[in-house]
């Protein structure tokens, strides 16, 4: 009996160890069958690195051969042109505070002369108190030191008046070739900071995007002028990076400034379709008031109730057009918008990135009779007479 237990127990721990074996050897077969899988995915991870890595080095090696040349040029020019505005930057300084000194000079020699003056006053009084006879030579020849001392002060204050004239046109240079570095110095550092990310340095609309000008044949009314057109700049969303102007002189002897502005803040297609509502509607405008209706709404409204408040844009364009028709000639432009005032009429028109550029370097810019000439052979879309709307205004 016990042969036949012992038996039994033999052949139960052989079949325990015969399933184990087994079990073993499948999990050993599974275990193999994920390190292969594990090696596969790896060996996958691995070209996928080595695919990059390659794409990397040949990129840094295109910014090597093509962007980082071009970059140090470019950076060596701006540098370069940075330096010259520096330098006549500091000649201006130099040149100012030696005419300072000219001045506080002549202003000594003025107080010099007007002492002077009164001392022979004094000596002429005493010397006509001791006696009357035979001073007629004296008082000749102390009449005739009088009137030069007169000549030679009224010289001293010519000389002033051309010092202090010199001193504000040299501060104006001095505003000019500022604006010039810092609109220079921005430009560099958009275009660095462009080469260094790889995006674009003006996609938020700062880049110099529209031209300006302004002129008028009346100088009493360019300081008014120049107010109303860059509050129509600004209501138009546009910032002025930089201004220039001209001589003095113009077309025409004694007339204001030629003045022309850099503007940016808006792409020339959205400009382009503002301006073009702006006009339909003063156009508009025209036409009721024409037509005898007199604004006709405007009285239907209830007592009380005010109209509507016009965009200030709107507003901005039209006290603009209004300074321009009390001018006898003037030219404004902004971007694509173009209004010109001749003496008998008040034109306004819409321009095409190509028309602009065709008349980017044309003389009609600042002749108003010229300017209407070429106008009036656009399209008549883009073209509007609004003298009786500016003749009409209140």
């Amino acid at each position: 009996m016990t042969t036949v237990i012992l038996v039994v127990m033999c052949l139960a721990v052989g079949a325990l160890e015969l399933y184990a074996g087994r079990r073993s050897k499948e999990q050993q077969q599974a275990f193999v069958r994920r390190i292969d899988e594990l090696n596969a995915q790896v060996n996958k991870q691995n070209n996928v690195l080595v695919a990059v890595g390659e794409q990397l080095t040949a990129e840094l090696s295109k910014v090597k051969r093509d962007t980082l040349p071009a970059l140090d040029s470019r950076l060596r020019s701006q540098s370069d042109q940075v330096e010259e505005l520096a330098a006549l930057v500091h000649q201006a300084g130099e040149y100012l505070r030696a005419q300072a000194g000219r001045l506080q000079d002549l202003e000594k020699q003025r107080i010099t002369l007007a002492a002077l003056r009164r001392k022979l006053g004094e000596v002429e009084t005493s010397v006509r108190s001791v006696t009357r006879a035979g001073t007629a030579a004296v008082e000749g020849k102390v009449d005739a030191a009088l009137d030069r001392l007169a000549d030679l002060e009224r010289g001293g204050t010519e000389m002033l008046e051309l010092q202090r004239t010199l001193t504000r046109t040299l501060e104006e240079v001095e505003d000019v070739v500022s604006e010039l570095l810092q609109f220079t110095e921005g430009e560099l550092d958009e275009s660095v900071t462009a080469a260094l990310t790889g995006r674009s340095a003006h996609a938020d609309g700062a880049a110099v995007r529209a031209t300006g000008r302004l002129w008028t044949r009346d100088g009493q009314l360019e300081d008014i002028l120049i107010e109303m057109y860059e509050r129509c700049v600004r209501a138009a969303r546009l910032d002025i990076r930089f201004r220039t102007s001209d001589g003095a002189d113009g077309p025409l002897p004694g007339t204001a400034e030629q003045r022309r502005y850099f503007l940016a803040g808006q792409h020339v297609e959205d400009l382009i379709g503002g301006f073009t509502a702006l006009l339909i509607s003063t156009g508009a405008d025209l036409r009721h008031n024409g037509a005898g209706l007199a604004r006709a709404g405007a009285g239907a409204l209830p007592p009380g109730v005010e109209p509507p408040r016009a965009p200030e844009d709107e507003v901005a364009l039209k006290a603009l057009l209004r300074t321009l028709y009390e001018s006898s000639g003037a030219v404004a432009q902004i971007g694509p918008l173009m209004a010109v005032r001749t003496r008998d009429e008040l034109m306004c028109a819409v321009l095409t990135p190509p028309q602009s550029l065709e008349l980017e370097y044309d003389d009609v810019f600042w002749d108003p009779a010229a300017a209407t000439v070429r106008l009036r052979r656009l399209p008549s879309h883009q073209l509007w007479d609004l003298t009786g709307w500016a003749a009409a205004a209140p």
